[in-house]
């Protein structure tokens, strides 16, 4: 099971810091019987590795060594693969680099290394053999990537930052077989590599007959890439332990969160 982490991007919502945003340290976590600060990356590594991935596929800018020597020696029982994207175009070909590296009969998880989401079984519940988006509710859908779903939870469209959003569901991370990882990177080459953002190549994967789902597992999302969105991870992991026992404090706690300008289509 291979995870893949877009980590390419320039960061400038948050910028200057003098390290890659995917190392900005929020909260903590222990090492032994030590507590060390804890990158935001690695929420969405340790996310991965509880729905089973062995191997996380880090996308890299060329001047992004220092998630290369973060991360070099794995995560966890997962080891650590790198791919190099040589300039920030969008979310789709950051993802794509990592092509030869997926196999068709193996599960491939995709999320945002600026994030925080909960809940943190968030990949365990969609399902391994078809196309899933993990969603989840804000205040302003027009700011993120809205998924209109039909009765059946299958997606109809989705709206990349469209004012008047049809839902307030909004997707945080993805997984999909390879087979259909592969048949995404085909039609994003036949296309002209035209689509930048994930929502409008799947809009077009819709039309040519294929499905996917969405799953509203979601409780809260939380985009690490501005100084709001920093300030209100920092909230959350403070209440950690108080806001899980009840989902609905969760969301109270971060109503803010759907006013931060965060863009879940882009890996910058």
């Amino acid at each position: 099971m291979l995870g893949i982490v877009p980590a390419a991007g320039r960061g400038s919502r948050i910028q200057p810091l003098g390290f890659s945003k995917e190392l900005l340290p929020v909260g903590s976590r222990i090492d032994g019987q030590t507590e060390r600060p804890c990158a935001v990356s690695e929420y969405l590594v340790r996310r991965m590795v509880r729905n089973g991935v062995d191997k996380i596929c880090f996308v890299i800018g060329s001047g992004k060594s220092d998630i290369l020597e973060y991360y070099a020696a794995g995560y966890s029982d997962a080891s650590a693969l790198f791919v190099v994207q040589p300039a920030p175009t969008g979310l789709c070909d950051a993802i794509f680099r990592a092509a030869p590296l997926v196999a068709p009969d193996e599960t491939v998880l995709i999320g945002l290394p600026d994030t925080i989401w909960f809940p943190e079984d968030g990949f365990c519940r969609m399902p391994d053999d078809r196309l899933s988006f993990l969603l989840f509710p804000v205040d302003r859908p027009e700011l993120f990537d809205a998924v209109v779903l039909d009765q059946d939870d299958r997606v109809r469209e989705i709206q990349v930052k469209q004012q008047d959003a049809a839902t307030n569901w909004i997707w945080g991370a993805f997984k999909m077989p390879g087979r259909i990882f592969h048949q995404l990177a085909t039609l994003w080459r036949e296309r002209d590599r035209y689509d930048e953002y994930v929502g409008t190549l799947i809009n077009a994967y819709l039309a040519t007959g294929g499905e996917a789902y969405g799953v509203k597992a979601g409780t809260a999302y939380v985009d690490v890439g501005t100084f709001n969105g920093y300030r209100t991870a920092l909230r959350l992991l403070e209440n950690n332990d108080t806001i899980l026992e009840n989902p609905k404090d969760l969301l109270f706690v971060l109503q803010g969160q759907s006013q931060i300008p965060s863009l879940p289509g882009e890996g910058g």
